[in-house]
């Protein structure tokens, strides 16, 4: 199916660190919810928001399980992020090159073959406890 398809070349290209293939894969206009977080829109606001995750933090998403509607105009992700925390965030714990693992959810919608949608959950208290001990 051609959004399982997209789907997956979206994570293969976020796995290689290509931000300018993973950024082609979403709409200019894309709503991007963040974990326990606000609402970004467009192209331009997910660009600022990859420059500042990958410097901080650096991910690789594992064991990708995709589901897909009927109609190809919604899906789902169910992977595992590994990741080391790289520079500190602000107002999270300081990084000192520690390891995590993480389950995560991300939903998306479709819109013309482009990512029109990206929302993203995972545990956030699990992500600290693994950071601080």
């Amino acid at each position: 199916m051609q959004t399982t398809n997209l789907i997956k070349q979206y994570y293969d290209a976020f796995n290689r660190q290509d931000m300018e293939s993973f950024l082609d894969f979403l709409s200019d206009n894309v709503v991007h919810d963040i974990n326990q977080g606000g609402c970004q829109k467009g192209k331009d606001a997910f660009s600022k928001f990859m420059k500042h995750m990958n410097h901080c933090y650096k991910e690789i998403a594992m064991d990708i399980v995709i589901m897909v509607n009927e109609d190809g105009s919604r899906a789902a992700a169910e992977f595992i992020i590994e990741g080391i925390y790289l520079a500190t965030d602000q107002g999270l714990p300081e990084a000192k090159q520690q390891h995590y693992r993480l389950p995560v959810g991300a939903f998306f919608s479709i819109e013309n073959n482009k990512i029109s949608r990206v929302t993203n959950y995972y545990n956030m208290q699990d992500w600290l406890n693994q950071v601080t001990k």
